[in-house]
């Protein structure tokens, strides 16, 4: 039963949100750079017409968000709050615009909330669960491993003897 064990997989744990972060934040900073290089007034028309207000303000909100919070999330500094500032980008992107058209929109209707809901979800891990060891956050003691903190192994004990 050992050749099927996954036990081997649990030295690469770090490497979870290093992934995560590095995905959502790939994903994030292309949403951020379409924005940009379409102009950021340009999306903002697009806002009016669904009656958001201040759309040309909240345009360039967006599109920097994106772009910023995409950099911090590949990075790992600031996670945490570039996590909820994603978060809440998306959520709002949900209720505005695809709230309507559903989890897969019909072909031919627009995108569905479909990746809008993963990126969340992997969102909520680094909000949660922090943005892992292989960070900026973690090296600067900024953000601490919560499954690690305050842990002392058998070899950390002895030493404090």
């Amino acid at each position: 039963m050992k050749a099927l064990s996954l036990a081997p997989m649990a030295r690469l744990a770090s490497l979870a949100p290093l992934a995560v972060r590095a995905i959502v934040g790939i994903i994030m900073i292309a949403h951020g750079l379409q924005k940009l290089t379409g102009g950021p007034a340009n999306f903002g028309q697009g806002l009016a017409g669904m009656g958001v207000p201040l759309p040309v303000l909240m345009a360039y909100v967006v599109t920097f968000v994106e772009l910023i919070g995409g950099i911090l999330l590949i990075i790992g500094l600031l996670s945490r709050l570039a996590a909820l500032l994603l978060t809440i980008d998306l959520a709002v992107a949900i209720l505005l615009v695809k709230v309507n058209t559903g989890l897969i929109a019909p072909q031919g209707s627009g995108a569905g909330a479909e990746l809008d809901l993963a990126l969340i979800a992997g969102l909520l891990v680094v909000l949660f669960a922090g943005p892992g060891k292989l960070s900026l956050d973690y090296a600067l003691g900024l953000d601490r491993d919560p499954m690690t903190e305050g842990t002392t192994t058998a070899a950390d004990q002895a030493r404090s003897v």
